[in-house]
């Protein structure tokens, strides 16, 4: 049995939801525990975290959770995983403290608290390895990768990284740091892979500052700046460029001021002024040419808001002629649409739109260049690309072919793979259940690819809604089908089609009603087959088919089909007790609410 594996929950041939398994002996070491907001396809999704089972499975061998920094990605799913598990989680002060808001945000994870600051400088002895951070350079501060020591050598988890040495104190990578470990030797390295296809430097942060002062001292209009709340980095520079051109800052979004608060507490954030922040229900005290109004949020939100903005559907900010949006979050490929989108509607609402991405190569994560300046300070045995799509991979993985590490020691996991390292060799010789579990709402891993199917179906194709009243006495329709749709064809034009359809309900019900020992079930799926064959040969279209079957006259006491037969007395007597009773009661009725009416209500 192999006394090391390497498993990846997440993270690999996908953007976000970063989670991998270091296995050394009997001990589970978990390497984040993020999430990532869903793609187009999935619909009404809010995010989507990794599947735990695998963890389920081995709870008690599980020492820990190790965190490099508290970006959704790395933090996001925490919140769920700590309301299943009880185990210690480790991280930076500011990533504890981010970790800390995800959790309250959730019922079932507030009252976790067995977090754990560390910082460059921890070590963590446990019983088969000993855990140890080194800093790196990313958008927030206290970004750490993450050292697990074996005895046959350090696997590294990178988290994400850059190398740009004009950073900031608390955002810089530790060179020497890197070279020490290097030195004690790699027999592992998990490298980010979110910007592998970059062959050029990323651009300084210096210079990103210069190009946001000069947006806001050269517009005279309202200012309105897209920015994921969490990336620090940013925020500052949105702080200082604004005090410097006068102008006060107001903030909106999912957990913005939380995190800013939390951020100004640790000094990791600072006021130029004291007065910078102003509050939402202030804004309109001061003129257009006074204000930076800041859209924060998780990634991709911050799009949202700003669509509602354009729309004049936010709560307190429109956009109106002469606004500005600065959008300064680095969009992946799974939102560039939802990017071109938002443009179009700004610009109709009579703003305009500049990013940073249009006009510099910015990215919080390595380039081609870091990529391999990493590598080559590290000298690993093996290299395990993660953290980006399979494409990013297999660029990491040319990388790694370029500073001469043979394709036989590079690991481009799927999800679930089990790399371990037996007889000296590292092998994928299994894998473990793993995937997705979709999030909407409070519910957590009940969305599975049915409903999902159904919802891309609803969305594209509608629903269309066949009801039927039967007297069960007489096995007869009572009346003509009733039809309804909605989101399929417009009704008002497509008389006779829904006439059609009404008149094939009928006579497939009919069909099933003469056959007096007919199933219920097979009725409904009866119809809703010859439904659907119809209307894809009149539309070309697959709605969702729901028919709705009601009863009068239902017998009572028994289940369809053959009823045992009664004696023709006793069946006499109960017949007039039946007819006495149905008198009794709609004297009863009328007396009370007049005629009977009966209604279907549909939605």
């Amino acid at each position: 049995m192999s006394d090391i594996k390497i498993i990846a929950l997440g993270g690999v041939r996908e953007n976000a939801k970063n989670m991998y398994v270091v296995e050394v002996d009997d001990n589970i070491y978990i390497l984040d525990c993020g999430l990532k907001y869903p793609e187009n396809e999935l619909l009404g999704i809010d995010t989507v975290i990794p599947d735990f089972e695998y963890l389920r499975q081995n709870e008690r061998r599980i020492v820990g959770v190790f965190l490099t920094h508290g970006h959704a990605d790395a933090i996001g799913a925490l919140p769920y995983f700590v309301s299943e598990f009880d185990v210690p989680v480790f991280g930076s002060e500011l990533t504890i403290e981010l970790a800390k808001i995800a959790c309250a945000n959730e019922d079932a994870a507030k009252d976790f608290d067995d977090f754990h600051i560390v910082d460059e400088k921890t070590e963590i002895d446990f019983e088969s390895a000993t855990v140890s951070f080194f800093k790196t350079t990313h958008s927030v501060p206290e970004s750490f990768g993450i050292v697990v020591k074996t005895r046959k050598g350090n696997i590294v988890y990178t988290g994400d990284f850059k190398f740009d040495q004009t950073a900031a104190v608390g955002y810089k990578t530790d060179l020497g740091r890197l070279a020490e470990i290097g030195h004690e030797g790699v027999l592992a390295l998990l490298s980010d892979s979110a910007n592998a296809e970059n062959p050029k430097e990323t651009v300084d942060e210096h210079v990103i500052f210069d190009f946001i002062s000069e947006t806001f001292e050269y517009h005279k209009g309202r200012i309105i700046v897209a920015c994921v709340a969490s990336n620090i980095l940013r925020v500052q520079q949105i702080f200082e460029a604004a005090s410097a051109n006068d102008r006060k800052v107001v903030l909106t979004g999912h957990d913005a001021e939380k995190i800013v608060k939390t951020a100004m507490r640790l000094n990791k954030l600072h006021l130029p002024i004291d007065d910078l922040l102003v509050p939402l229900k202030d804004i309109k005290k001061y003129n257009d040419d006074e204000v930076v109004i800041l859209e924060t949020g998780r990634s991709g939100e911050p799009l949202k808001s700003l669509q509602k903005m354009a729309l004049g559907r936010h709560r307190a900010v429109n956009i109106h002629e002469g606004d500005l949006v600065l959008i300064t979050t680095t969009p992946s490929h799974a939102v560039e649409t939802t990017v071109a989108k938002t443009r179009d509607m700004i610009y109709r609402a009579g703003g305009t739109v500049k990013a940073i991405s249009d006009e510099f190569n910015s990215s919080g994560h390595a380039s081609k260049n870091d990529l391999e300046l990493m590598m080559n300070l590290l000298e690993p045995e093996y290299v395990f690309p993660v953290q980006g799509e399979y494409r990013l991979m297999s660029a990491n993985a040319d990388c790694a072919n370029a500073i001469g590490i043979d394709n036989d020691h590079i690991f481009l996991l799927n999800k679930g793979d089990v790399a371990e390292f037996e007889n000296d060799k590292m092998i994928v010789a299994s894998s473990v259940e793993s995937g997705n579990t979709m999030i909407d709402g409070s519910g957590i891993g009940d969305i599975g690819n049915i409903v999902l199917r159904d919802r891309k179906i609803l969305s594209e194709d509608g629903i269309f809604i066949a009801v039927v009243t039967i007297d069960r006495k007489k096995n007869k329709i009572v009346d003509v089908p009733k039809i309804a749709t909605r989101g399929f064809v417009y009704v008002k034009t497509s008389r006779d089609l829904m006439s059609e359809s009404s008149e094939l309900v009928a006579n497939v019900v009919q069909k099933n009603l003469d056959n007096k020992e007919y199933d219920w079930s097979h009725l409904k799926q009866d119809v809703r087959d010859q439904l659907n064959h119809f209307l894809y040969e009149q539309t070309k279209r697959h709605p969702v088919i729901l028919p709705v079957i009601m009863e009068i006259n239902a017998r009572r006491g028994g289940s369809q089909g053959k009823k045992k037969k009664q004696a023709p007395r006793a069946k006499r007597n109960r017949q007039r007790l039946l007819e006495r009773r149905r008198k009794i009661r709609k004297r009863a009725v009328s007396d009370l609410v007049g005629p009977e009416k009966t209604s279907v209500p549909f939605f």
